[in-house]
């Protein structure tokens, strides 16, 4: 396969803000300097969960601290599942997106979809949604598998496996692959962070648009909204300049 090249250009520090009722992540704020620029917190739901356990988890995890959206892994994804959480999401303007199944995205009103099956599952799922839902797309192993992905135009790319905070620190390839990512083009970023809170740090430092989070809020002993509240202090650390 011949690609054609991804278009480079300078960075736009941007920042997702939704808007309620109108899923769309190409509205995206270009933000005035480098030294604005602000990662934010992206969630997965646990690798296998009872939604209706889950639910009053998740209301308590997104009045901790700002959440930019949520992904309902594919693990659990039934209509009875999504119907519980797309709400609570929404009612804190949280971005909610199905991971794999758009039939589920358009039925519970989810803002759009996650795609990590492949080029031609995600071109489907941009032939339904483009301009109507957000529709990401992960699975990246390589700098060639970015590209080719970006070729869609999705709304951004996910780096790392959506279970793949099995160590405390960001998964290294993950992060290289995302820092890469962000530094030249304006598709926005997300990595998959580890199962440490800490290691959203990384990705800031890293200017990565976006850090996801599982394990690290889900287990934490004190809570999730606590776990989510020290995210986003651990996040504005990060971005204030060295002494």
């Amino acid at each position: 396969m011949v690609l054609r090249p991804v278009q480079v250009v300078p960075r736009c520090h941007c920042n997702f803000s939704p808007v309620p009722g109108r899923a769309d992540w190409n509205r995206f704020e270009a933000m005035a300097s480098p030294a604005e620029f602000r990662c934010r917190l992206c969630l997965v739901t646990p690798h296998a969960y009872d939604a209706e356990q889950f639910a009053p988890r998740l209301a308590d995890a997104l009045a901790g601290a700002d959440v930019a959206s949520l992904i309902i892994t594919a693990s659990s994804n039934d209509i009875r599942a999504a119907s519980l959480l797309v709400p609570i999401a929404a009612a804190r303007g949280v971005a909610a997106v199905i991971h794999n199944d758009t039939r589920i995205a358009a039925r519970t009103g989810a803002d759009g979809v996650h795609v990590d099956t492949g080029v031609a599952d995600l071109a489907a799922a941009l032939d339904t949604f483009r301009k109507k839902k957000i529709v990401g797309a992960g699975n990246i192993g390589s700098r060639h598998d970015a590209m080719e992905l970006a070729e869609a135009e999705p709304d951004y790319l996910f780096f790392g496996r959506l279970d793949g905070d099995t160590d405390d620190a960001i998964f290294p390839k993950a992060l290289d692959l995302a820092a890469w990512w962000s530094s030249v083009t304006v598709i926005p970023a997300i990595v998959m962070g580890g199962r440490a809170l800490a290691s959203v740090e990384e990705a800031a430092r890293n200017e990565i648009e976006f850090v996801a989070l599982s394990s690290a809020i889900w287990t934490d002993a004190r809570g999730p909204s606590a776990a989510v509240a020290e995210v986003a202090e651990r996040l504005a650390a990060a971005r204030e300049p060295a002494a």
